[in-house]
């Protein structure tokens, strides 16, 4: 039976005590967090210990591999992969590579990354993201094509962005896509911007109601290939992806607010996701 779980973001609410944020996102209802490990160490013992206390998953995020070049780059990479696996992560979350790496050393990178995995058995998803690797649909099909076992993070508020569309030119790599997809990203973009401005609002449900046939989608691949779990990270974000009232800046919505109606959505959307029965 595949179960569904939600993890919360901590970007964007890094101005709070991790520890009390762990505390807030258990009493909402999530099933674990999306964060990066603290770089200092005593807010990194809290994150752990409160994982512990409210028996809370953890997706962490590998973003912070830097460098000039690609062999900078690398060795960055390795540094943090490691890092990323402290704490006993579900999985981590990679942005993996730059656009402007070649093919060849971007290839390099997905496969160390696999030798980690293989090594330390966390699962390393590469993440549909802007200036990444997978920045845009045709550039992930390559690596597909040559690394057919390729797991990703579907983020398609990027791929949206990106090329400016729907993916209404892209189905059949969509489709792949959602076949290599072991996370969910839930943010929903439009055509000019990765967050639509809240996805509560009427004029964004066409845009909503795209995401959820996609998100639909995933999970009927991930429930037909046996997996035991589908996981969510609803990951509205803050300032800038949040637009903000001209002169005031304000954010024009609450981030958390918004999450957490994603997250009821989602859960309502897959409360029976365990029954054969359950249409998608």
């Amino acid at each position: 039976m595949m179960e569904l779980k939600i993890c919360c973001p901590w970007w964007g609410h890094e101005h709070l005590d991790i520890a009390v944020f762990c505390e807030k996102i258990k009493m909402a209802g999530y099933d674990g967090i999306d964060c990066w490990i603290p770089g200092e160490p005593a807010v990194k013992h809290r994150l752990f210990d409160a994982l512990q206390r409210h028996e809370l998953l953890l997706v962490s995020h590998q973003h912070q591999a830097h460098g000039a070049g690609f062999d900078d780059f690398k060795a960055s990479f390795r540094h943090y992969l490691q890092w990323s696996a402290e704490g006993n992560p579900i999985l981590i979350n990679s942005h993996t590579g730059r656009d402007f790496f070649s093919f060849r050393q971007n290839l390099e990178l997905i496969d160390i990354a696999q030798e980690f995995s293989e090594k330390h058995g966390v699962p390393v998803l590469h993440e549909t993201h802007r200036g990444r690797l997978g920045f845009s649909p045709g550039h992930l099909k390559e690596y597909i094509d040559a690394r057919p076992g390729l797991a990703i993070t579907a983020d398609f508020s990027h791929w949206v962005c990106v090329t400016e569309s729907f993916l209404e030119n892209f189905s059949e790599t969509l489709q792949e896509a959602i076949g290599h997809t072991r996370h969910v990203h839930a943010r929903v973009g439009y055509e000019e911007g990765p967050q639509v401005p809240d996805p509560r609002a009427p004029e964004w449900q066409f845009a909503v109601d795209r995401f959820l046939h996609w998100w639909d989608k995933i999970v009927l691949s991930r429930k037909q290939a046996g997996a035991s779990m589908i996981g969510f990270t609803t990951e509205f974000g803050p300032p800038p992806y949040m637009p903000v009232i001209p002169f005031t800046r304000q954010p024009v919505a609450d981030q958390f607010v918004i999450n957490c109606y994603m997250k009821d959505l989602l859960r309502d959307r897959y409360k029976d996701i365990g029954s054969p029965s359950h249409p998608v």
